[in-house]
């Protein structure tokens, strides 16, 4: 096929070179053009303009930085995509951002398709790692073979265009929570006294991404008695961490969050529920009052 690539940064770089590697003629647009330019050596043609990038292609794909950047890039080009031409955008977006961008490619009759990746650079042109996707149903699976070429699993999450972003953004919050949650094992273990390469070498032994499925479960639906973990149990363990924090000079930056999160419910009544009752967000909350 002949493939249009927007956006050749690090995610793009590694995509253009598993389409080229499997055969496709590749176009590729970057707005720093020495980013596109470099993709040559690998078999791609460079355009300096997007709408010669475009032309004559089967499929778009995007890999840009946010809603901003697709809409600048793709409204310009509007009169210029044929209807019979897919666009695949990879973006990270957001939620409205998407349900308005797609709505509006639909009402111009053309195919326009949400797939953002859970996928580094290595997982792009390797074809690993995994692809959201959400749309309208026909296209998608019309579509679904070309993307499983591109990563190892294509998650389809329905019709509603949005779908994806929503999903995308609520796993890189889980990413970007495991940050947090590191950084401040870090600073706990330097105002004990302790390495950070140290402490770390706990997670040879404890692994509690493992129970990640089974925790997210408890909390969305419980039960929360009998509990494994009682809330004022982890309140307490919570203020001991606090505690050697500060006794070692150092600020946590998560914890005190988590602990303001298990004294709401601590006031709520909920000291002896498993400490998972004391995140639950307020539409579960006022769903538990209202069954009585």
């Amino acid at each position: 096929m002949k493939i249009a690539f927007l956006g050749t940064g690090l995610m793009g770089a590694g995509f253009v070179r598993r389409l080229i590697g499997q055969g496709h003629t590749v176009q590729v647009w970057n707005r720093s053009a020495d980013k596109a330019r470099a993709l040559e050596a690998h078999g791609a043609r460079a355009f300096a303009d997007a709408a010669a990038a475009v032309a004559g292609a089967e499929r778009i794909h995007l890999s840009l930085s946010d809603d901003a950047a697709v809409d600048a890039v793709l409204e310009p080009l509007a009169a210029a995509i044929p209807t019979t031409t897919w666009i695949v955008d990879h973006t990270t977006t957001g939620v409205r951002g998407t349900a308005e961008r797609a709505a509006r490619w639909r009402a111009r009759g053309r195919h326009f398709i949400h797939a953002p990746v859970f996928m580094g650079p290595a997982n792009a042109a390797d074809g690993t790692g995994v692809m959201l996707l959400a749309g309208d149903p026909a296209e998608c699976e019309a579509l679904l073979p070309h993307l499983k070429s591109m990563t190892g699993n294509v998650v389809n999450l329905g019709a509603a265009p949005e779908r994806a972003a929503a999903f995308k953004l609520l796993g890189n919050l889980t990413i970007l929570g495991l940050m947090g949650v590191l950084g401040d094992v870090a600073r706990l273990a330097e105002a004990m006294g302790i390495g950070a390469e140290d402490a770390f070498s706990l997670f040879q032994h404890f692994n509690p991404g493992a129970t990640l499925a089974a925790r997210s479960a408890r909390l969305a639906q419980g039960p929360y008695l009998p509990a494994s973990f009682e809330t004022t149990m982890a309140r307490k363990d919570a203020r001991l961490m606090l505690e050697e924090a500060q006794r070692g000079g150092v600020d946590l930056l998560l914890m005190p969050a988590v602990a303001a999160m298990l004294d709401a419910g601590i006031a709520r009544g909920e000291g002896a529920l498993d400490c998972w009752a004391a995140a639950r967000p307020p539409g579960m909350l006022r769903t538990a009052a209202g069954r009585g």
